[in-house]
């Protein structure tokens, strides 16, 4: 029998594909599923304790057997043994990493989605499209993520920001925290999001029905073009565009 796969966040990365129909014998299940992939890709071992299994869009136990057509999903943990952000080309599953993040400890969610709207400066937008310098941006993000765990009494985080192409309505950053209580997640939910703006390389295209342009961006903070400039001593350029 056949199913479709589907894979996301860091396991995407592992697999190298986001999907791919697979053939399995009649009665196979999640679990052997997985081991299928174990086999081809040993790293995937490691994920094993923290994974979450879907089928058809409603999570499943490892050892469901599966039907041919269905579909299956293998999910990462946004939090407790995987990386707390992430970059996407994927659509933010904004419920699923919220229950993800919710512990029976916590007394507070606090939610921010950034959502693609349909006008800028009085223009009709049609779609955006966001690119980033990935492999520092997501270092940038991991960066924010340790430095509200410090500063903030909350208990956990998530933010996922979308690349690509995002149609009108969609969500393209989300920021998930957690806490006791509710004051220190508002306010290192506000304070992740706008030091995400200032110093994430991520940039931000607007398509139009005249025309497209990048969207002007905040200076970069004073601090940041002292610490982190060029080697030469040369003044660095102040060209980013925030998300």
């Amino acid at each position: 029998m056949r199913v479709k796969v589907l894979f996301f966040g860091v396991l995407k990365d592992l697999v190298h594909t986001s999907e791919e129909q697979l053939n399995l014998a009649e009665g196979a299940t999640l679990a052997q599923l997985l081991d299928h992939y174990q086999r081809i890709i040993p790293q995937l071992k490691s994920f094993q304790p923290s994974l979450a299994f879907s089928i058809n869009q409603a999570y499943a136990h490892p050892e469901t057997e599966l039907q041919a057509g269905d579909e299956v999903a293998l999910l990462p943990p946004v939090s407790g043994g995987a990386p707390r952000v992430a970059l996407t080309r994927e659509t933010i599953a904004t419920q699923h990493i919220l229950e993800q993040i919710k512990h029976p400890e916590d007394g507070a969610t606090v939610v921010f989605e950034g959502i693609v709207r349909n006008h800028t400066r009085g223009r009709r937008t049609l779609y955006l499209d966001y690119e980033a310098y990935e492999a520092m941006a997501r270092k940038q993000l991991e960066s924010l993520a340790d430095q509200a765990l410090q500063q903030f009494k909350i208990r956990d985080l998530a933010i996922v920001h979308r690349l690509g192409r995002l149609e009108i309505g969609e969500t393209s950053v989300l920021i998930v925290v957690a806490s006791a209580h509710r004051a220190p997640a508002f306010e290192a939910c506000r304070w992740l999001i706008d030091t995400l703006k200032r110093k994430v390389p991520i940039w931000k295209k607007e398509y139009f029905e005249d025309g497209a342009v990048w969207a002007d961006g905040e200076p970069f903070p004073d601090e940041l073009l002292r610490a982190e400039g060029t080697h030469s001593g040369a003044p660095a350029s102040n060209l980013k565009s925030p998300s």
